[in-house]
């Protein structure tokens, strides 16, 4: 932790490099990954509104980290329900583009099945849901 905490701040002032420091560690295998991505959220540098910092943290991890996002708990389905709901009101397309592991929930086992139709049915059930997040989780759960 250290290490990035320096890293951090030697490089706080590159967006790209900044971009890259969330992906990593959102990719990360370690078994407290679920748990750091959710704090980084909280990170001054994580802004919503930023869809490259969006998808560099909460895409990175739910697309590019099969093993902790896909953990049998159904923590990383809480967590990007969560995320989507969030963002929705503030960038509908993203939301859209970022729901799309859950949209995949036919592809896993059972269990797996179960808790991501879940959130999916969560994500539905959000008030004032864009046309853009209704339209993907809809036709999914279709």
């Amino acid at each position: 932790m250290r290490a990035l905490a320096r890293f951090y701040a030697a490089w706080s002032r590159d967006e790209l490099v900044i971009d890259k420091w969330f992906a990593l560690q959102a990719r990360s295998s370690l078994p407290g990954t679920p748990k750091r991505v959710r704090e980084l959220t909280m990170h001054p540098a994580f802004e919503r509104k930023n869809p490259n910092r969006v998808r560099a943290l909460v895409g990175a991890f739910a697309q590019g980290n099969q093993l902790r996002f896909h953990d049998a708990s159904g923590a990383g389905y809480v967590f990007l329900a969560d995320e989507v709901i969030t963002l929705d009101p503030l960038n509908p397309t993203t939301a859209a583009r970022l729901v799309q592991p859950l949209c995949a929930w036919r592809r896993h086992d059972p269990a797996r099945q179960a808790l991501m139709k879940r959130q999916l049915e969560r994500v539905l059930a959000a008030p004032d849901l864009s046309k853009n997040t209704y339209e993907m989780v809809s036709k999914s759960l279709a």
